[in-house]
């Protein structure tokens, strides 16, 4: 039985401003997104993680660092492009305001299994990456393994919304704040989830 910590990164200025960042280059945490980090990285100092897989862009292996380095051990720390954002194609970098008004917003907001951003891809396909690279690392951690995915509010709501059982089309209905930790176990039986409450159930003993 595996256990994936889903820590989304901490606040950007984008993320400030309400605009869509996506794959765009140099989106940095902003000091309030350090702040973030730096509490989640404490609150998972106490457990011996065997990785912290980030997705690739800046903002994530920021928060990644921040977690590494409350590590007592030396946890993996693979980059895995799997985690990456959603290609959002030509909605990259536009303020969500503007982004309601277009037509595909409902079918984002209440029919995601149907929507392909122009340019980008599939919000199906983006699940799928997703979930291919959490399952694939359950795999190579092995059972009883605890690790780290840092990623992004989408791409977590994704993996939750199948370990729920839910139909991509309600993955809306999820939250999932800056710099939080929703906790996955997955054993044969499936994906069991873990209120974010019993997270210190999963530290190790002799660690803080």
């Amino acid at each position: 039985m595996s256990t994936v910590l889903l820590v989304r990164h901490g606040r950007t200025a984008a993320n400030a401003r309400g605009v869509l960042a996506g794959r765009t280059a140099g989106v940095a945490l902003d000091e309030v997104g350090r702040q973030q980090v730096a509490r989640t990285a404490e609150r998972l100092a106490s457990i011996d993680l065997a990785a912290v897989v980030s997705s690739p862009l800046q903002r994530c292996r920021q928060t990644a660092r921040a977690i590494v380095e409350r590590q007592s051990g030396a946890p993996a720390t693979p980059i895995d492009r799997g985690l990456t954002e959603a290609d959002y194609g030509e909605w990259q970098g536009r303020a969500l305001t503007e982004l309601a008004r277009e037509s595909l917003w409902s079918a984002v907001q209440n029919q995601p299994s149907t929507a392909v951003f122009p340019g980008g891809e599939s919000m199906a396909a983006m699940q799928a990456r997703a979930l291919a690279a959490v399952h694939r690392y359950d795999v190579l951690f092995g059972p009883d393994a605890v690790w780290a995915a840092v990623t992004h509010a989408d791409i977590i709501k994704s993996v939750l919304a199948d370990a729920r059982g839910m139909h991509f089309d309600q993955f809306q209905r999820i939250a999932v704040a800056p710099a939080s930790v929703s906790i996955v176990r997955y054993d044969e039986g499936g994906a069991q989830l873990i209120a974010d409450a019993e997270l210190e159930t999963l530290s190790t003993p002799g660690r803080r």
